[in-house]
């Protein structure tokens, strides 16, 4: 590589480990999704740890993590879902960066208690941006690592680092995050107005199971059935992120990052942008119940969600 750099081998690639950043926005119109980090927080994190824009192209891994090999010393860092990630036979401490020795390679194992856990290498990940973004979209077959999923052999570079810089987690900062989790919070979607208000309610008052058919496209939801007050067709119009559909079975389907950008059936609420990173953390079978909440309140929570992220690492 031109100047210098780490090479990452993969050895294992695990499930459904890709490159992600942040995502790529203004292109709806053109019917290209967003992509980007399933868990955006837990990637910035990852990021921070290590010294990289808190965007910057990393690993996210799903379910089951990869195993890759190091040329040289790394400094990485592991945030997200709890999986056990081993060198050898030391386990790497999640939201902590740790140094690979050269010549090393990382273990990353299942996810225990969500869906995605993200690994960020100081320099970042060195793949092409495709309209402003290094994503993967693997539906559409471009951005990231030869737009696809990664697969055992892919060789990975890694930006050039001239100084390196730790950043750790301030005590306490991660649980804080934790806790008072409870329900996932929405306001009403652009079809609010299509349903009863005892049948939001009763939206609300139950709890959803996410099914085997959800991917980063689309959490299906299986539980009470949501029901329109009148059969209506509904012209096709632009779906926002996080937007809850009901179709005609009636069990809601969560829009995700990899969504289609446009579609037909109504919607009843949206997922606020603070609470997206949960979705990203939903595995099937999990429960997950929803509240709704005012857009000032979700505008607040986003600004809460902001100010403790520019707060959680030590300088």
């Amino acid at each position: 590589m031109p100047g210098g750099g780490v090479s990452i081998r993969v050895v294992k690639p695990g499930l459904f480990t890709s490159v992600q950043d942040r995502g790529r926005f203004g292109y709806a119109h053109l019917g290209i999704s967003p992509c980007g980090a399933a868990d955006a927080v837990s990637l910035r994190i990852a990021n921070l740890l290590v010294g990289n824009d808190e965007y910057a192209p990393a690993l996210e891994m799903t379910l089951l993590g990869a195993t890759v090999e190091f040329d040289e010393p790394t400094l990485v860092a592991i945030s997200g879902a709890n999986c056990e990630c081993k060198v050898g036979s030391n386990r790497i401490e999640p939201n902590c960066p740790v140094e690979i020795p050269a010549g090393s390679m990382l273990e990353c194992g299942s996810t225990t208690d969500g869906a995605r856990c993200y690994l960020a290498v100081q320099g970042a990940i060195d793949v092409p941006a495709v309209m402003g973004s290094a994503s993967t979209d693997s539906r559409g077959r471009f951005g990231g690592h030869e737009g696809r999923r990664l697969q055992a052999g892919d060789i990975l570079r890694v930006r050039h680092v001239n100084q390196r810089r730790i950043r750790p987690l301030r005590a306490g900062a991660w649980e804080e995050e934790m806790r008072g989790r409870g329900a996932i919070r929405v306001t009403g979607g652009a079809q609010r107005d299509w349903f009863r208000d005892d049948t939001f309610a009763n939206l609300l008052a139950h709890s959803y199971a996410v099914t085997e058919q959800s991917d980063r496209a689309g959490l299906r939801l299986k539980g009470d059935t949501v029901s329109a007050r009148e059969t209506r067709q509904l012209l096709t119009d632009g779906i926002p992120l996080g937007a809850i559909q009901v179709p005609q079975d009636g069990q809601p389907i969560i829009l995700f990052v990899d969504q289609q950008t446009t579609g037909g059936y109504p919607k009843i609420a949206n997922v606020i942008a603070a609470d997206m990173h949960r979705i990203g953390q939903l595995r099937p079978r999990d429960e997950v119940r929803f509240a709704e909440v005012s857009i000032p309140e979700a505008i607040d929570a986003l600004r809460a969600q902001e100010h403790w992220l520019k707060a959680i690492c030590q300088d």
